[in-house]
């Protein structure tokens, strides 16, 4: 959404007259990352605490169920510690004699495991003493990964069947290129009820926005809408890029049916909790935001909150609740060259600008302390007990264009040890942009597999995958001693699962195979090596494809996406598909006159090789190369440094596709 459409935003929806008997009341939140810096010894237990804080909130407000927008842990195999506490709290929460007064409309059995009788929705078990429902979907970080016989699966798959989460918004992949060029993605909706409230919930687990971009602009995602679909209010659910990152590298707000009243947009950690709507469009967005901040950032220093949502018929109001077992986190920029000037010191004069940034860090730990105590003291006037002080999280952005040398930033923030969360990293040091570079690496451009001529637009569109491009361009650099298919993977977890380890753990893994391969043909002469380095290669490539094919590698596959081009001819129809339901107490439409060929049904997926979408990382800070080494200051020089990629304000949307007709 532009500046100037914030700028004239209009009041909040609310509800005029409210009827308990009609009102569904959701706890909305989204991002928790459960398992973020898990080992460190002060943060460890943030997210879980923040979880804990969520759910007693959701007890505490009377809700009907609680929502959750992705991201529900912070890798896709979280630690045995992390699913035990999450187990743990949501038995203790979300279990227990308290009335379910919502009552579900749509198929019990939708979604439900394969080969197991009991039903996918919790509630609806007999063996269950449910009170508060969860419903969520997943997000990139806790995707559905794996091969073989038994599909694709996430942490959420377990939490799910053991009756503690109902996992919804997953779909069916296409497992040829073939089928990705017709199969589109199909949304079948969760139908609640409460008195004459009618809630339809439209789940999609996050895919790369690639092909979520391709698949909107192509009027592939299909909802299946109930007959009577003017008396139900519905709530999407979609785990994407919502700030543009490239032509296709985000999901565009105006791009969904206009049958949808509210977009719940996860992924993006920022909170903009309170609606906001969307220019030409009927629907609202809100983005929660994270409920932890696993980067500092300048969107993660905004209060975390949750929502409290009330629906009543087709009205809605939504209440933010902020969070208070928050880390604050304060944030400051600064430029040496212009604070030189104001607090008059010499730049290269290293104890006066070392003296000068412990002065601002300290301001900002005082900063942090007040919001802590204000946040405490509208706690104590609510009726709650107010908390123990927390260390906060401090950042100081350090702008040394102009300055040869600094000090080092691990040192310096070792005074503040016992003060704050974060002293290895309370300072990062960037530059301002050159216009140009002084030196650029180049590759081997290869011939892609989807620069053959004879390729119809719609077939190269089908074939863009991250893992074949990459595959294709390490193949093209005639790697001696690592494998392309073992090297891409490794690349794909890096940039795709934030997995700072993977390359390096690749590396090291298939340079002791080789070594070991090559010991077992015994003493071998110079002149021979290269040929036995070849035959040992292809022999470990071989097994580690034929891993992959059975999913056993060790690291799990992502589901295969086709990654497409933007379409100029997109059609005008909306994103409705209105077709027949089975096993549900409500009507569909009938699908006779739809151009569009229904989904085909799979109970067993067999999925191919997944990807991910782009996890977001902070920039690189160049830590340089120490040039002196004093007794009192460790001094780096940072001219060697890299110039940092500051982050580029984001494109305004000022094409909108008209989207409001329906497919009849």
């Amino acid at each position: 959404m532009s500046d100037a459409g914030r700028d004239s935003v209009p009041p909040a929806p609310t509800l005029r007259h409210a009827d308990p008997d009609n009102t569904m009341r959701i706890l909305l939140a989204t991002d928790n990352h459960i398992g973020y810096l898990e080992r460190d010894p002060i943060r460890g237990q943030d997210s879980i605490n923040t979880f804990k804080e969520i759910l007693q909130l959701a007890v505490k407000h009377d809700v009907d169920f609680i929502l959750l927008a992705g991201d529900l842990f912070h890798e896709n195999r979280p630690s045995r510690d992390c699913l035990y506490q999450v187990t743990g709290l949501l038995r203790q929460y979300t279990m227990g004699d308290k009335p379910i007064q919502v009552e579900l409309l749509s198929d019990p059995n939708e979604g439900k495991a394969a080969s197991y009788d009991f039903p996918a929705i919790n509630y609806e078990d007999p063996n269950l003493n449910v009170a508060i429902p969860v419903f969520s979907i997943h997000g990139n970080h806790d995707d559905p990964q794996g091969a073989g016989p038994e599909g694709a699966l996430c942490a959420l798959d377990v939490l799910s069947a053991s009756g503690l989460i109902n996992y919804m918004g997953k779909f069916d992949l296409p497992l040829s290129e073939a089928d990705a060029q017709t199969a589109g993605i199909a949304i079948r909706p969760v139908l609640l009820r409460k008195g004459t409230t009618h809630l339809g919930l439209y789940g999609v687990g996050n895919v790369k926005d690639q092909r979520m971009h391709f698949e909107l602009r192509s009027n592939r995602v299909r909802m299946y809408m109930p007959r009577n679909r003017d008396e139900w209010f519905n709530i999407l659910l979609l785990h994407q890029n919502r700030v543009r990152h490239g032509a296709q590298e985000s999901v565009p707000e105006g791009m969904f049916d206009d049958s949808v009243d509210l977009v719940v947009w996860g992924h993006e950690h920022d909170c903009r909790i309170v609606p906001e709507p969307v220019a030409g469009k009927p629907y609202y967005i809100t983005q929660p935001g994270s409920s932890i901040a696993t980067s500092l950032a300048d969107g993660e220093s905004i209060e975390k909150h949750v929502a409290l949502l009330q629906i009543q018929d087709k009205e809605f109001e939504m209440k933010p609740i902020p969070l208070r077992t928050v880390r604050p986190f304060v944030l400051e920029e600064v430029v040496l060259s212009e604070a030189a000037e104001e607090e008059d010191f010499e730049l290269n004069d290293q104890i006066a600008v070392s003296k000068f940034l412990k002065s601002r860090v300290n301001a900002l730990i005082d900063q942090a302390n007040k919001l802590w105590d204000d946040r405490n003291a509208r706690a104590v006037e609510d009726g709650d007990e107010p908390l123990p002080p927390m260390l906060p999280l401090v950042r100081l952005k350090v702008d040394t264009t102009g300055v040869s040398e600094m000090s080092n930033p691990i040192r310096f923030g070792q005074e503040f040890q016992g003060r704050i969360a974060n002293p290895r990293d309370v300072l990062v040091f960037h530059r301002a942009k050159r216009t140009t570079r002084s030196s650029k690496v180049t590759i081997d451009q290869p011939e892609l597999s989807i620069d053959d001529p004879e390729l119809s637009i719609t077939e190269k569109l089908s074939k863009v995958r991250m893992q074949t491009l990459v595959k294709e361009y390490l193949a093209a650099q005639e790697l001696q001693l690592l494998g392309e298919g073992g090297m891409s993977d490794a690349i794909q977890m890096f940039v795709e699962k934030d997995d700072s380890h993977a390359i390096q753990t690749h590396v090291t893994t298939a340079l002791k195979a080789l070594m070991k391969g090559v010991q077992a043909n015994g003493e071998v002469d110079e002149g021979d090596l290269d040929n036995v380095l070849v035959k040992v290669r292809e022999q470990h490539e071989t097994e580690y494809a034929e891993r992959s094919r059975t999913g056993k590698t060790a690291k799990g596959k992502g589901k295969g996406k086709a990654r497409d081009e933007d379409s100029d001819n997109a059609s005008v129809d909306s994103m409705m598909m209105e077709v027949d339901g089975g096993g549900s107490d409500v009507d569909f439409d009938n699908d006779e006159d739809l151009d569009v060929p229904p989904p085909t049904k799979k109970t067993a997926p067999k999925r191919a090789t997944t990807t991910k979408a782009p996890a977001k990382k902070a920039p690189v800070k160049g830590r340089g190369k120490k040039a002196v080494e004093s007794e009192e200051e460790e001094v780096i020089d940072l001219e060697s440094i890299e110039d940092e990629d500051e982050d580029e304000p984001a494109p305004k949307s000022t094409k909108r596709t008209n989207r409001a007709a329906v497919l009849r």
